[in-house]
């Protein structure tokens, strides 16, 4: 994408349009997730100042300047520096140097969509080698929804349906302003909904969302989801349908989201789309097909608070969710709960942490072979994706062993529980 900002803009002018679209509230000025992008930023800034580092170094600036910095300051190679030194100097634990620089390569990438830069510098390999390596990680260390995780943010989109839900019964019947509840209530059941269903079905999110890289991937429609027997069609990554499981805590959210959804026909995505710019262009033209003027689809629309309810009106299907859409909207919820989480790559709770949690129970419950059908994947892939919880059980075993045959005593380290050394 060509450049459309000066490139002598100084770095920290983008830094609150930049958080204010990752922000959360009305003025996008809260959230866990926007403090510490925030935190980062600046420290990089003071870095490519010269503020940071050991013996506050001369940052990326020429010797003769003492402007701030400014974006044609920045390069590949800078990135590949700030990559080092969040690896060394900095002194951080792997997971967090690849969680600090993931920010800046966020904001990287926003800025250059926003025309601040020519090209993704973090991006790059060689920007991003001195980072730590992840090749020597277990199975086990990626990311598994814990149960205290799981139950934070269950509780969390529990509550937020039961206020909107109580907002939309309390408001006065046909008004606007009852719409507008119910469009919220609808908001907030669906997100319910979806972190149901991602955390005990262990369905991949691409085999319930549309992916726009394949027309055969378009969403889990209602036609899909029989309640009744606790099950969904949907399209597997083998490549064929397939029947997956609704677990019983998955069922109560999603039959009171489809009662207050209501929608109009079985077609219908389970998870649509809320974008207010996506669902502005369908109506408009969906309706300009159906021969309506624009004067009589500007009424139209002034009728409904929102383009969503226009479109259950109208019986205009929208398109599902995408899995990015997923992946944003957990964010949110990640945050909105409060929920600190911080790995290599994620810092909130990804969908594929949903499944893996899901995973852990079935594994450590019921053993590989029922874990294996159930999350759709061979036992000899679930088996290695899982060796760290075989190994804790062959560790618990080994102790049995040990203190029934070899009556060895267990040590106490002096001071620590035992004796005090003498």
């Amino acid at each position: 994408m060509p450049r459309s900002k000066s490139a002598d803009t100084p770095i920290e002018t983008s830094f609150e349009p930049y958080l204010k679209d990752i922000g959360k509230g009305r003025d996008g000025e809260g959230g866990h997730y926007r403090r510490n992008v925030e935190r980062e930023l600046n420290h990089f800034l003071e870095w490519v100042a010269g503020e940071r580092g050991p013996d506050n170094q001369t940052g990326v600036l020429p010797d003769d300047t003492s402007r701030n910095p400014q974006f044609e300051d920045l390069s590949e190679s800078v990135y590949r520096e700030y990559a080092r030194y969040l690896a060394g100097e900095r002194g951080l634990k792997q997971n967090t140097a690849q969680t600090y620089y993931a920010y800046l390569s966020s904001w990287t990438g926003w800025c250059v969509t926003e025309g601040y830069l020519d090209a993704h510098y973090a991006k790059r390999s060689t920007a991003r080698g001195p980072l730590p390596d992840d090749d020597g990680r277990r199975p086990g260390d990626q990311q598994a929804w814990s149960p205290d995780d799981r139950h934070q943010l269950t509780e969390y989109v529990i509550q937020r349906f039961n206020e909107t839900y109580d907002e939309y019964t309390e408001a006065e019947p046909n008004s606007l302003e009852r719409l507008s509840k119910r469009y919220y209530a609808i908001k907030a059941a669906r997100d319910r909904a979806l972190v149901y269903v991602i955390a005990y079905t262990a369905v991949r999110v691409g085999e319930l969302l549309r992916d726009p890289s394949d027309p055969r991937r378009r969403g889990l429609r209602w036609e899909e989801v029989n309640i009744e027997d606790g099950s969904l069609t949907v399209y597997r990554k083998k490549q064929q349908w397939d029947t997956a499981s609704l677990p019983k805590p998955v069922i109560q959210p999603l039959k009171t989201y489809r009662k207050l959804i209501e929608p109009p026909s079985d077609r219908w995505p389970v998870f649509p789309t809320f974008s207010p710019r996506t669902l502005g262009e369908l109506v408009r033209s969906k309706l300009a097909e159906r021969g309506l003027t624009e004067e009589e689809i500007a009424d139209r629309r002034d009728d409904h608070p929102r383009d969503f309810l226009l479109a259950l009106d109208e019986d205009i299907r929208p398109d599902s969710m995408t899995t990015k859409g997923a992946r944003n909207v957990l964010e949110r919820l990640t945050d909105a709960a409060d929920i600190d989480i911080s790995d290599s790559n994620h810092s909130y709770l990804a969908p594929h942490g949903g499944r893996r949690g899901m995973g852990e129970i079935l594994v450590r419950s019921f053993g590989y072979t029922v874990a294996a059908r159930y999350l759709d994947n061979s036992e000899e892939m679930v088996r290695e994706r899982y060796t760290h919880i075989e190994a804790g059980k062959l560790g618990d075993m080994a102790t049995e062993g040990i203190a029934d045959i070899d009556s060895v005593p267990i040590s106490q380290d002096a001071g620590v529980g035992g004796e005090e050394e003498v």
